[in-house]
């Protein structure tokens, strides 16, 4: 057997254990065995207990915060290069860092830019992703990107809701193409809500641009941080007249008193991906699990064949 024909092995990182368990399910296998030494000021050093000389290694692993969650992907390619694995995928579902993709004040750095030259320093010959922050940081990479799209998980759900006067909406300018691409395959109007801030995780004011009495709406974004905007956006519609207010949010980062946020709001319900774990369950969050999507296309990259028609967007 030649190494192309070598089935590929998959590990996982500590911060994504479950999900990293659930992809190896999906995709009809185990996951590898990863040592973790630990130092007492807090270091610590990954090792895979198995050879994956000449294989194709996937390394699972959210880079949310704190850094450490970037470091261990990091230094798991590091490893499996050394160990002479044949490819190295890091599959990152959450890709941290990716709200500094640009310099949008004078004197600070591009994270997002900083963080794909380290993957690549570190051995990653291919990187797999869902719904980054900014498009263009797939150019950020010289080596190939997958970039999947959450979509392909969601638009099931909520076409399985049934909803009369559906409406789309856009919590921001920023994420107008993402809802337009949903209004699009669910033949539903769009409505966008344009804010201002006063600094970061903090709204001055919010305005609405579109008609929502008397409709369904369902609001869509990459993320929720703090849970602010979101909260703002659902307690506005339903005072200009929403009969219901929801939410679908890839990555629920969920920090600060975003939880709280989301009880007390008007959403209906929160429908979130598992790229990140969630730190409570609450009645309002709904867990959608993007294991199948990624377990899938890794297979089609283990196969050489194409993945394009899991890009619904």
């Amino acid at each position: 057997m030649t190494t192309s024909q070598l089935a590929p092995k998959l590990f996982g990182c500590r911060q994504s254990t479950v999900l990293a368990e659930n992809i190896a399910k999906e995709y009809n296998t185990e996951l590898g065995n990863v040592i973790t030494t630990y130092f007492s000021d807090g270091e610590f050093q990954p090792a895979f207990e198995e050879s994956v000389r000449g294989r194709r290694v996937f390394i699972i692993g959210s880079t949310f915060p704190n850094a450490d969650n970037l470091m261990e992907m990091l230094l798991m390619c590091d490893a499996a290069k050394r160990a002479s694995a044949r490819h190295i995928t890091a599959v990152m579902p959450y890709f941290g860092w990716a709200r500094q993709d640009r310099k949008d004040k004078p004197r600070v750095a591009i994270g997002a830019k900083l963080v794909a030259k380290l993957l690549e320093s570190a051995g990653a010959t291919r990187i797999m992703t869902m719904d980054l922050h900014a498009d263009q940081i797939q150019g950020f990479f010289e080596k190939p990107v997958d970039h999947l799209f959450a979509s392909t998980i969601f638009l099931p759900y909520i076409k399985s809701l049934n909803l009369d006067n559906l409406t789309i909406a856009s919590p921001d300018m920023g994420g107008s193409k993402r809802a337009y691409a949903y209004s699009k395959h669910l033949l539903s109007d769009v409505v966008i809500c344009y804010k201002q801030r006063k600094k970061a995780n903090v709204i001055g004011h919010m305005e609405l641009i579109g008609d929502v009495k008397g409709k369904n709406v369902v609001l869509v974004d990459d993320m929720i941080d703090t849970g602010g905007t979101l909260a703002h956006a659902a307690n506005l519609m339903k005072e200009r007249g929403a009969l219901s207010v929801r939410a679908i949010c890839t990555h629920p980062i969920l920090s600060g008193g975003a939880y709280e946020k989301i009880e007390e709001s008007a959403l209906t319900e929160l429908i979130v991906s598992d790229t990140i774990p969630l730190k409570k369950e609450t009645s309002k969050i709904k867990v959608v699990s993007c294991a199948p999507l990624f377990a899938d296309v890794m297979h089609k990259v283990q196969d050489n064949t194409s993945i394009s028609g899991q890009f619904l967007m």
